[in-house]
């Protein structure tokens, strides 16, 4: 029988978010740039998608699991489960393992992360400004591509393709400011503080 510990063990390891932040803004800009339509939806792409805005995250939200952090495991699991899932959309019907998925469907799919994200952005109300917009860019975004594939319009596909251009920069922006303030041990890039 071992005896109570008198003092509390500080916790070393490293802060994944980061990780987390840069596979998901990362991958985020090279697809709002494809939705912009300056090139197409290539291998470069999916590829993103299945190791960086995928796996990364979904390991990043581990982490964040063994860090005691539910929001964070929550979010980057999910959104790395997201990007996994997207490849599948597009790449099972290539393979003749699927059939491709309708525009409705396809709407469908992202009003769904919509409403999630909105939820995942009531949770930043504490957090700081930098995490707010992430997220309520993210929810604008989704909502965005949801009523593009709906209706068939482009113009509101190029808006989603500008707002996801600014979400993705502003996770890219966030991770940085992470990484940074703590090798400096200073603000380096503000964030934003807290919400009360």
């Amino acid at each position: 029988m071992t005896a109570p510990t008198l003092f509390a063990e500080k916790d070393l390891t490293a802060n994944p978010a980061p990780l987390g932040l840069m596979g998901f803004g990362m991958t985020t800009v090279l697809l709002n740039l494809h939705n912009l339509g300056l090139f197409g939806n290539s291998a470069m792409i999916l590829a993103m998608g299945i190791f960086y805005g995928g796996l990364a995250q979904v390991i990043a939200g581990v982490l964040e699991w063994k860090k005691g952090n539910t929001f964070g495991m929550t979010a980057f699991t999910s959104y790395g489960c997201f990007w996994l899932s997207l490849v599948g959309l597009l790449v099972l019907p290539e393979m003749g393992l699927a059939e491709a998925a309708t525009s409705s469907a396809m709407g469908a799919y992202l009003l769904m992360w919509s409403i999630f994200t909105a939820f995942l952005f009531v949770g930043t109300l504490k957090m700081d400004k930098a995490s707010q917009f992430i997220f309520g860019s993210l929810t604008l975004l989704f909502a965005l591509l949801a009523i593009s594939d709906f209706s068939g319009s482009g113009t509101i596909k190029q808006i989603a393709g500008f707002v996801g251009l600014l979400c993705g920069a502003s996770a890219i922006y966030t991770a940085m400011a992470q990484v940074l303030n703590e090798v400096y041990g200073k603000t380096i890039l503000c964030l934003g503080g807290k919400s009360h």
